[in-house]
């Protein structure tokens, strides 16, 4: 997948295209019914399959109350992107400056002058452009001047409620994995970067790799079983999420994400790894001494080790 940052950094598009817009968060089930779409069709028509996306959410810099935490990174997204089989992906920097463009011209310098789009999806709640002026109305009298389709599509629906970024965020706060990885399409994840630790893993006989999450939604705290992606090979893993009890609790600190790789023991500081969450194990909890709590890893580890190992992950 071809990814650009910013409309002036786009070349235009000689092939037609058929492109999904939308903020994607989470790219769940939803998100996937139209960037499928968009593959296939452009495919039929020998074309290129095209997301533009924007980054920050747009309600980041419109609606300072209702900021939603990020299901997902611009990096996490863009992998799985690249999973689905895109073509290209054009990344919207949105600011103010970005928002005060006119439907039209939004229209006219993105999706005609730079990505040659001859049909285009989004979701049925879309609006664009100043103010929110660009109405489905708005989008159809422009598609038609502008030659190229336009199809709206209804979100999808389980269990009667409308599967959503908001659900999501939701579901992952309250640790409902298995609903959430169902919306989803895949386990619920997070990537990170390996940073420098304290070393207790190591100490107590089980190194792990302490990971920034780049501020992406996690879910409670706790140990679970996991399945950890690092340089495209997937790894079995238990991790611990929390604010360690045992050794320095204080409920002001962020929690810390540690994740011991099974047979693994390279030096992978600097490293982004993703981390698929399986099951949780057992809420997090403070124990008397170091020797109790490295009994309770162990048997922590035996567990996962027993969830991981099973081929049927999701």
């Amino acid at each position: 997948m071809r990814t650009t940052f910013g409309i002036k950094n786009m070349q235009p598009l000689k092939k037609k295209t058929v492109v999904a817009i939308g903020v994607f968060d989470g790219v769940h089930l939803g998100h996937r019914m139209i960037i499928k779409k968009a593959i296939k069709e452009a495919r039929r028509i020998k074309g290129e399959a095209v997301v533009l996306t924007f980054d920050p959410h747009p309600l980041y810099i419109l609606d300072h109350i209702r900021r939603p935490p990020r299901l997902m990174s611009l990096a996490h997204k863009l992998n799985i992107f690249k999973e689905l089989g895109l073509d290209t992906c054009l990344v919207i920097k949105f600011d103010r400056k970005f928002s005060r463009l006119t439907p039209e011209e939004f229209i006219k310098r993105v999706l005609v002058d730079k990505l040659n789009a001859s049909k285009v999806l989004v979701g049925k709640n879309f609006v664009f452009g100043k103010n929110k002026k660009g109405t489905p109305k708005t989008l159809k009298r422009l598609s038609k001047k502008y030659g190229f389709l336009i199809e709206r599509l209804n979100p999808l629906r389980m269990d009667g409620k409308i599967i959503s970024s908001s659900l999501l965020r939701q579901l992952i706060a309250n640790g409902d994995l298995r609903t959430a990885s169902i919306l989803l399409g895949r386990p619920v994840s997070v990537l990170g970067t390996v940073v420098t630790g304290k070393g207790l893993g190591r100490i107590l006989g089980f190194p792990t790799a302490n990971v920034n999450p780049h501020h992406e939604v996690i879910p409670p705290s706790g140990v679970y079983a996991v399945k950890i992606k690092l340089q495209n090979k997937l790894f079995n893993g238990i991790l611990s999420m929390g604010r360690r009890p045992t050794f320095e609790f204080d409920k002001n600190i962020e929690p810390t994400i540690e994740a011991h790789i099974f047979g693994f023991n390279k030096n992978i500081y600097g490293k982004d790894l993703e981390i698929l969450f399986i099951k949780k194990i057992r809420g997090e909890r403070p124990f008397s001494s170091h020797e109790s709590l490295v009994k309770q890893i162990r048997r922590d580890v035996k567990i996962a080790r027993k969830i991981t190992g099973n081929k049927k992950i999701f």
